[in-house]
């Protein structure tokens, strides 16, 4: 099923207008996720919002936004008053001028969209504004109201549809001159440099997302696979580091050597399917254990699935247990 939209207005080119929806682009839900509970008891814990000075519970209808002047002073802004301030871009994207992608420094990058025509008028238009974006090669900056707050969106094609990344403020973004000012000025050899060139050459490919693994959440779903199946669970020592200073360009021909050694990294296969699955996979194992399902569902998590990789952990862990 699809996301809810987070938005949904008007797109504005000059007089070319057409309904359309904003939906997050990207999403973490299928990470494991934890909750707080009392280890004494094992109910999970609650959080009540209270007086800071009466100590007393507050109720939602009570509970208004309030701007810090100093320690004791607040100053009341009511939802009407935040309405009042209601802007164009509350419901409606205009597009504002078209900017080369290139001129965007990616410090400014927040989140991205995608933005699609809204039911069934509008398509139209929406071609429009989309094959105008993708002829001049540019890309369309608006803005839009999200969470009472106006962001500047970049627009530019995917597809059928187009993709909205929501923009920061300079105000935003930090000076790197408060941080790079005392990086010392240091001297590279041709030598060092050259070295350093064929390393980068030895491990350049091209990016293919579906070949990245997070080994963290897959660590998390062995180790909570072992839990449910009663397997001890031993610390690992930590890695020991000799604190010897390396020659740098020691360093740098042992590492060209390492990289001329190293087994080839596989080819990218042609389905793209394989992280989605992998998730999918991650959730199904990590099912909740009830009633007389529970003596069943370790080893229902622990069956062999084709090629996916939570399977072989659930071996692993079968394997430990």
């Amino acid at each position: 099923m699809a996301p809810r939209a987070n938005w949904k207005g008007f797109l504005r080119l000059s007089l070319v207008t057409c309904p359309v929806a904003l939906y997050p682009a990207t999403s973490e839900s299928e990470k494991v996720s934890f909750n707080q509970i009392n280890r004494k008891t094992g109910h999970r814990i609650k959080y009540s919002k209270v007086d800071a000075e009466t100590g007393e519970e507050v109720t939602n209808d009570d509970i208004v936004k309030g701007y810090k002047v100093d320690t004791d002073t607040y100053i009341e802004v009511t939802k009407d008053e935040l309405d009042e301030l209601a802007l164009d871009s509350t419901h409606t994207i205009d597009i504002d001028e078209f900017v080369p992608r290139s001129d965007i420094d990616s410090r400014y990058l927040i989140r991205p969209y995608y933005l699609v025509p809204d039911g069934k008028v509008g398509h139209d238009a929406f071609a429009v504004i989309r094959e105008t974006i993708r002829s001049m090669d540019k890309v369309a900056i608006g803005r839009v109201v999200l969470t009472n707050r106006e962001h500047i969106i970049a627009l530019e094609p995917l597809g059928k549809g187009l993709m909205g990344t929501l923009l920061r403020y300079p105000y935003e973004v930090r000076s790197e001159q408060d941080y790079f000012d005392d990086i010392q000025d240091v001297t590279i050899t041709k030598d060092m440099l050259d070295l350093a060139k064929h390393i980068v050459e030895k491990k350049s490919a091209d990016f293919h997302p579906e070949n990245f693994e997070d080994h963290y959440e897959a660590a998390l779903i062995e180790l909570i696979n072992k839990k449910r199946n009663g397997v001890a669970i031993t610390a690992k020592a930590a890695p020991k580091s000799s604190g010897n200073v390396i020659n740098l360009m020691d360093a740098l021909k042992r590492s060209l050597a390492s990289t001329d050694t190293a087994a080839p990294a596989p080819a990218p296969k042609a389905k793209a399917k394989k992280p989605k699955k992998r998730v999918e996979g991650q959730r199904e194992m990590l099912l909740p254990i009830s009633g007389k399902k529970a003596k069943d569902e370790p080893k229902k998590a622990d069956e062999p699935k084709k090629a996916e990789k939570p399977a072989r952990t659930s071996a692993r862990s079968r394997k430990a247990g």
